[in-house]
This record gives structure tokens, C-alpha cells and sequence, in this order.
């Protein structure tokens, strides 16, 4: 659908007021408490509240012998959308910004330990890769090494704390946007050694000779195992904030990675030096293959959030919704964009009011729309468009 603006005529008599008594629709002179009665989220012109199902109801469906409950979470999933659609805009912008307060401890804890725990567990692991000479303990001392990777993440989210408006108009949001940009040339990095250690894994099976073990290195052991349990405690902390920041869901899938890693390298190099001398070979080169596939999936990942993916079906949904519903004076909705720009989303969005609605009314609801989504979680920047039709027919001269 084209997106040309056209621009409302306002009436050439009337000049613009400049206080709420003179003006009382006046969206931007009111209060949010003002604007938001106009939403039309607390009247539910589509009859969504008719479709909700009771918990009674829910729990029936859940004790049915054959797929009850897997349909009782379809309908627990459907309540809450719906009720997120019902919800005015103001109070799903004001759970947002209140989630990103409590969490901002949080976010900052996991960052700042993770860094540091890194940096030190980084050490230990290449100490028990190199004195124990174990192909196993060096494949899952590459995925650990890692601080390069964590530098750019605590650089990037000390920065966002930082960002002043002057300089940086959009604030912090994008400084996020450089972790991702990084993933492409480290991932090929860690591409590139994992490749090597196949290499020498391959080249194990073919020259060695004999049934000899491996040498049996404990302190090598024990210092990746409390690297496991130091990556294990970190995991889940990260997990149960990982939805509160992109960087800290980073962080929780670079502790998931690790502890796979972690927790079969010690296994395989114990293998290779008490049971059979291959299985350290062996376990190098499936840690290698996973590290190689997680980080293609990652950088394609990445790569597509970079690229503009869209945004899930849910929240486009959620945004057409509250902007059809935002006020009485919108009349449709003509399109709707909402897509990656990094790790947030950018969105667009394109109303239709009355063609002989006052500019400064027109402004003002587009503005107050636009203010509101942008508070929405994970939304980096809202564009709203007006027009006062879809047809988009061409003006004659």
C-alpha cells in the first residue's frame, strides 16, 4: 500500500488555541489520563472479553485424558493476548517502563559479573587445556574464551547508560545494535578455530598408534569443573531475567553453550584418559560441529534482525489492534509495519482520519499514538502517518 502523506487542510478561519480551556479536545493539553478514555481497549468494540475462557472452564479442558493439556495452554496463551489487547495503551507503556526500572539492577548485575566471571574462568580453562593436553578440554576452552565477545556487551551497555540526547538523538537503544554487528566476524573467528580442531582431532585418529590413554590431569578436572558450576549459577540467574534485555538473553545462550560444552569435555577427556584413548578425539569433534552450527545459527539470527526481519505475528497484532481502537476519530487503519532494527523494533504505522478534521486535532492524536508505542517494550521508534483516505487516488491538476 503506498504510504505517500497527504497533508490536512486545516480551516482557514480558525487559528490554534493555546490552553486546554480554550481548547478542550486538545489531546496534548490534557493529561494521560485524559487521553486514554478516548481508547477504545476499555470498551472492546470487537466483543473479545466473549471469548476469553474461564480458569474453571480451563481447568476442565486440562484434566481431559487425551490432549487436554495442550489445549488448555492454547486457550491460557489466546486469554493472555486477549487480555493484552484489552488493555489500554498507557498501561501496557506503563508495564513496560515499569519492568525496565526493576529489571535495570538486575540487567546491570548480570552484565557486569558475567564480564568479570568470564574474563577469569577464560584463564583457567586455557590453563587446563594447555597442561593437559586434552583436545576436548581445548574445544570447550574455545567457546569459553570468549571475552572479546563480552567486552563489546558490557562496552555496548555501559554506553546506553551513558548516551547523552545532544549527541546520540535515539539515546542508548542502538548502541545494542553494534553487539550485533560483531556477531558476523566473531562467529567466523570461532568458525575458523573450530574447523582447525577437527583438523587435529582427524589427524589423532589417523596417526595414533597403539592403545595407550591419555594422561589422567585431575587439577586440569577440577578447574573446569568449577568453571561448569560458576557458568551454572550464572545461568540461572540470567534465566530468569533473560526476558527483562536482549543482552542478557546474550548472555543466558553464552552460559547454555558453555555449560553443554563444559560438561562434555569433562566427560570425554576423563573417557579418553580412564576408558579409551579415542573418545578424547571424539568428544573434541562433536563439541567443535555443535560450537560451529549454534554460532551459524546465531549469525544468521543476528544477521536477519540487522536486516529488518518482521516482528512476530503477536505484536504486529497487538499494535494494529490499539492503533484501530486508539480513538473514536480514527476510522481505519491502512497499514502497519513492524520489523527488526537490531535487537527492538521500529514501527510504522498509517491511520486514516476525517478529511475535515483541524490539523492541530490530527496532530495531536498522531503524536499521542506515536509517544505510546514508542513506550511500548522492545519498540525502538514509532512513525505514525496520517491520511484521510485509501484509495490513494491521483490529485487532477
Amino acid at each position: 500500500m503506498s504510504t505517500t502523506t497527504t497533508e490536512i487542510e486545516p480551516q482557514a478561519t480558525t487559528s490554534r488555541p493555546a490552553s486546554i480551556g480554550e481548547r478542550p479536545d486538545d489531546l496534548e493539553l490534557m493529561g494521560i489520563t485524559s487521553v486514554v478514555s478516548r481508547e477504545a481497549g476499555e470498551r472492546d468494540p470487537l466483543l473479545l472479553r466473549d471469548k476469553l475462557i474461564s480458569d474453571a472452564h480451563l481447568e476442565e479442558i486440562r484434566q481431559r485424558k487425551k490432549g487436554g493439556g495442550k489445549l488448555a495452554d492454547f486457550y491460557e496463551t489466546q486469554n493472555s493476548r486477549i487480555n493484552d489487547l484489552l488493555k489500554p495503551l498507557h498501561t501496557l507503556s506503563q508495564e513496560a517502563e515499569q519492568d525496565a526500572a526493576d529489571n535495570a539492577l538486575k540487567v546491570k548485575l548480570a552484565v557486569n559479573i558475567s564480564f568479570g566471571c568470564n574474563i577469569v574462568l577464560a584463564i583457567v580453562q586455557l590453563y587446563a587445556a594447555i597442561s593437559s593436553g586434552s583436545l576436548a578440554l581445548f574445544a570447550s576452552c574455545v567457546d569459553a574464551v570468549d571475552p572479546f565477545a563480552n567486552l563489546i556487551l558490557w562496552a555496548a551497555h555501559r554506553a546506553s547508560e551513558k548516551a547523552e540526547e545532544k549527541k546520540w538523538p535515539v539515546r542508548g537503544s542502538r548502541f545494542e545494535t553494534t553487539y550485533d554487528f560483531s556477531y558476523p566476524v566473531y562467529g567466523s573467528i570461532m568458525g575458523g578455530v573450530n574447523v582447525i580442531l577437527i583438523v587435529m582431532s582427524i589427524q589423532e585418529f589417523v596417526t595414533h598408534k597403539g592403545d595407550d590413554l591419555q594422561n589422567f590431569h585431575l587439577p586440569s578436572i577440577i578447574s573446569v569443573c568449577v568453571a561448569f558450576a560458576v557458568k551454572f549459577s550464572l545461568f540461572l540467574y540470567c534465566m530468569a531475567i533473560r526476558k527483562a534485555s536482549s543482552q542478557v538473553q546474550v548472555l543466558w545462550e553464552d552460559h547454555r553453550n558453555d555449560l553443554l560444552t563444559n560438561g562434555f569435555g569433562i566427560l570425554t577427556a576423563a573417557g579418553g584418559a580412564k576408558l579409551a584413548w579415542w573418545i578424547d578425539p571424539m568428544g573434541a569433534t562433536i563439541i567443535a560441529i555443535c560450537i560451529i552450527t549454534v554460532w551459524t545459527r546465531t549469525v544468521y539470527e543476528q544477521f536477519t534482525f540487522l536486516a529488518g526481519i518482521a516482528a512476530p505475528t503477536e505484536f504486529i497484532n497487538l499494535v494494529t489492534y490499539k492503533a484501530l481502537t486508539f480513538s473514536e476519530h480514527i476510522t481505519s487503519v491502512d497499514t502497519v509495519r513492524v520489523y527488526h532494527s537490531g535487537p527492538n523494533y521500529f514501527v510504522e504505522v498509517d491511520i486514516v482520519l476525517p478529511p475535515d478534521m483541524l490539523l492541530w486535532k490530527a496532530h495531536d492524536i498522531a503524536q499521542d499514538l506515536q509517544d505510546q508505542i514508542e513506550r511500548l517494550k522492545q519498540v525502538d521508534r514509532c512513525f505514525v502517518h496520517v491520511d484521510h483516505e485509501v484509495d490513494h487516488k491521483p490529485v487532477s491538476g
